[in-house]
């Protein structure tokens, strides 16, 4: 796997720990989103500096149709919505973003650092 992706993987990973998500089923779509994206770097590599972001939305689309929103607001006061990536296309520099308020709430891989 190229550094490209294992450092794509390392960030989801660091987020879907720190919020406790980290299960087997979750990392298995983790990895699946991995083999996918390969290919795609491998054709458009003056891509790569969006991988981060997008292999975080792909997990996000996976997870919504298995099991529910991800990651949720740490912000927010009960929150049911979700974060999201921006910018948008996922990178560079991707950073997680609360749905309803807009405000940055961490950058991709420090969710549990900056969301408490």
């Amino acid at each position: 796997m190229s550094d490209f992706l294992l450092s794509a993987r390392a960030l989801v990973m660091r987020d879907l720990e720190a919020t406790g998500s980290a299960s087997p089923e979750v990392v298995s779509l983790l990895e699946d989103i991995l083999i996918n994206r390969r290919w795609w770097s491998d054709q458009w590599p003056a891509g790569r500096q969006y991988l981060d972001g997008l292999v975080a939305q792909d997990l996000q689309d996976e997870l919504l149709e298995h099991r529910g929103r991800w990651p949720l607001c740490p912000r927010c006061d009960d929150a049911v919505h979700a974060l999201y990536i921006h910018p948008e296309l996922g990178g560079p520099d991707p950073v997680w973003v609360c749905e309803d308020s807009g405000t940055v709430v961490a950058p991709l891989g420090d969710l549990g650092i900056r969301a408490t």
